[in-house]
């Protein structure tokens, strides 16, 4: 049931516009360092993470869309980033 609930969080999130989700993020943000004990704040700090989260997730995206590209114009295989073919994730602030 849970599992249910956060894959239709996750369904409704996705169809956001992340240029409209970016605009918030600050507002978010802002919020999020003036603590307060509420559920209002509890509520926009999760709020900011998931800006953040569609925004991580869309540059892995695009991230990996490029190199698939890059992989199909030199005709081989894709070049293996650092340690073995993973790349490291860039923190996003």
């Amino acid at each position: 049931m849970l599992e249910k609930a956060l894959d239709r969080i996750a369904e409704q999130i996705t169809s956001l516009d992340e240029a409209s989700l970016s605009q918030l993020r600050k507002k978010y943000l802002d919020r999020l360092f003036q603590f307060e004990p509420t559920r209002e704040w509890e509520r926009a700090v999760i709020i900011y993470f998931i800006i953040n989260g569609v925004i991580a997730k869309n540059n892995l995206f695009n991230h990996h869309i490029l190199e698939r590209q890059k992989g199909e114009k030199k005709g081989g295989p894709e070049e293996e980033g650092p340690k073995g073919g993973r790349e490291r994730l860039k923190v996003i602030k």
